[in-house]
């Protein structure tokens, strides 16, 4: 039997814009079909025609089926070949997140399957269910262009087993997985590939369905930034003993080729018939369903059946035992939350910043605010990778009693990167406010007037402004109201301060910056640790369990010291005002924060 040919696109849509996304993907199968060998297959992620967050917009991205497949066929003139597309359906007066299936090449296109996403997030970032319909068809295997068989999970669909044992009971070979799933966290493969945690935890998933029902799984990967949120690509092809055939890059555009042969089915099936066992057994797992109800949903408990006690007794004495007890790790973890793979992580901001600076907002340059501290300096040496040295503006902002460190230090980064330097003595401006009687309003005019410079440089130089804030300061309420946190863009706002530095390190970030006390020095002599009480290195894993919904007694018990645990509950709870967008009167369904009618208000 002839190898299946598969090739997987690792797609980055542009978002909300569903006829520039077709043109595209059409020419990503062009390209498809001028591979020697041509894939019989060729597979796109989950909403590749608009992106995904697009939410309220959904309803103008949304297109039919017989839509989607024209405007592909339009687009195609070559050998047959089968393509899976995930997009936001049209049907019956409804939408749906949905995956087509359409085989491209004869006179007119021929639609094999349309699957209606089933599982709709609601949690996190997810609100899906909000704003499309729930898949009322479940999963079915169908046949293809190729000879055998296939099914389409659509994301969280794969995540309940039930879904993919349906498809490998209805004769499904291969499980067709587009995702449009961001990436979260630090971790590794099996094979200590630096790997978001969500893409390791997404491959274990995959290769468990793969090897329990013996099939192929090709998991199909969005790429690119939407809002911040990363899609991280690394799709995946799975064998079915649950290995690994292929896996696609980080961050980046590719089309994935792989080659299955459906001979290993039969071998993985022999050698492990759990398929096998459960069509055998099925009758049996399934018999008690529907029994028992009494209505409003609720079950009768079943009578227990089992024999009764015979022989007589067979104990005469409790036998004294010992043996070894072993307990999780306080709380439950070992390893350190906040650990991350700092090359990973690189790659990663290096990637958001490329999408959000150049891709979606149009800027070939990015102007940075250098304090002469970690964080700028961090959010400087990110940008001359992503942007190029000769894109990147450095600008120092001293005051008449800055520290001559910090403009020393902002010009060794000067230095080191090779990027242009601006420098602007904020003192007039500062000192014509007459604040000179009150050092915290001071300071506020200060930070203020610095953002004032920066955006006034953005205008002069057409280039964005970078933040430099970090997690911690956020959480802590440590910056200055419509001041460091105005930047459009900010690299460094999902690390604590702890993060910062390992990664700066990891960059090469110089170590007089990374070892010197963090200070806004906005105050001669101020030190921000001890204008807290307390340091990064406690704060930011007591932050870390706080902010997961942790009590403050939970985080005590974890081992954190209950003086530290309250003084950054009471800093967390007493700045919550600061991390919130201005509150408006909600007068319509329209409002600001609340609903769009537009994917390109996101």
């Amino acid at each position: 039997m002839a190898p299946v040919r598969l090739g997987l696109s690792q797609f980055r849509p542009d978002k909300g814009e569903y006829a520039k996304n077709v043109e595209r993907i059409g020419g990503v199968i062009a390209q498809a079909a001028r591979l020697d060998p041509k894939p019989d297959l060729v597979v796109f992620p989950e909403t590749a025609t608009s992106g995904y967050f697009v939410e309220g917009g959904v309803r103008e991205v949304a297109v039919t089926a017989g839509t989607l497949a024209r405007d592909l066929h339009a687009l195609y003139d070559g050998p047959p070949i089968d393509v899976a597309v995930g997009f936001y359906e049209r049907f019956q007066g409804h939408i749906y997140n949905a995956g087509l299936y359409v085989t491209l090449g004869a006179k007119k296109p021929e639609v094999r399957h349309v699957h209606r996403k089933v599982f709709l997030p609601t949690y996190g970032m997810f609100d899906e269910e909000r704003f499309v319909d729930r898949g009322q068809e479940g999963v079915r295997a169908f046949d293809t262009g190729w000879g055998g068989r296939a099914a389409i999970l659509i994301c969280e669909d794969a995540w309940h087993s039930l879904a993919g044992t349906i498809a490998a009971l209805e004769g499904a070979q291969l499980l067709i997985v587009p995702s449009a799933s961001p990436g979260r966290g630090s971790g590794a493969a099996d094979d200590g590939s630096p790997l978001p945690h969500s893409v390791v935890r997404w491959e274990r998933i995959v290769r468990g369905i793969a090897e329990e029902h013996g099939v192929f799984v090709a998991l199909a990967n969005l790429v690119g930034f939407e809002g911040g949120k990363g899609f991280p690509g690394a799709s995946a092809v799975i064998d079915p003993m649950g290995n690994v055939l292929v896996r696609g890059p980080l961050f980046e555009e590719a089309l994935i080729t792989a080659e299955l042969d459906l001979e290993l089915l039969t071998h993985a099936r022999a050698d492990s018939p759990l398929l096998a066992d459960l069509q055998s057994a099925l009758p049996i797992l399934t018999k008690g369903l529907g029994k028992g109800e009494t209505g409003h949903g609720k079950r009768r408990a079943a009578k227990v059946r089992f024999d009764p006690a015979t022989n007589g007794s067979h104990v005469s004495h409790v036998s004294r035992v010992s043996f070894p007890v072993s307990r999780p790790a306080v709380g439950g973890e070992r390893d350190d939350p906040l650990a991350l793979d700092p090359e990973l992580m690189r790659k990663w901001l290096v990637s958001f910043l490329k999408d959000e600076v150049v891709r979606r907002r149009g800027f070939t340059k990015g102007i940075v605010g250098l304090s002469g501290g970690v964080d700028s300096s961090l959010t400087a040496f990110l940008a001359a990778e992503a942007l190029g040295p000769e894109n990147v503006i450095g600008v120092r902002m001293p005051y008449r009693t800055s520290s001559p460190d910090s403009l020393s230090h902002a010009q060794l980064v000067i230095d080191r990167l090779g990027i242009e330097s601006v420098t602007v003595d904020i003192t007039p401006a500062v000192d014509g406010h007459g604040t000179d009687d009150d050092p915290h309003r001071r300071g506020n005019v200060m930070a203020r007037e610095r953002m004032i410079v920066l955006f006034d440089l953005s205008a002069k130089h057409h280039a964005l402004p970078l933040g430099t804030g970090n997690k911690s300061e956020r959480l802590l309420g440590y910056f200055t109201w419509h001041a460091d946190d105005s930047p459009p863009v900010n690299p460094l706002g999902d690390l604590f301060k702890t993060q910062v530095r390992a990664l700066a390190r990891h960059v090469g970030v110089p170590d007089v910056i990374l070892s010197k006390p963090a200070t806004p020095d906005l105050v001669p002599g101020q030190q921000t640790e001890q204008d807290y009480g307390f340091t990064y290195e406690q704060a930011d894993r007591i932050l870390y369990y706080l902010i997961r919904g942790y009590g403050a007694e939970e985080v005590v018990a974890r081992g954190f010291d209950p003086a530290v645990v309250a003084a950054v509950q009471k800093r967390l709870d007493s700045t919550h005002w600061k991390r919130r967008l201005p509150t408006v009167a909600v007068l319509s369904q329209t409002a600001i924060g609340e609903y769009y009618l537009r994917p390109v208000d996101y």
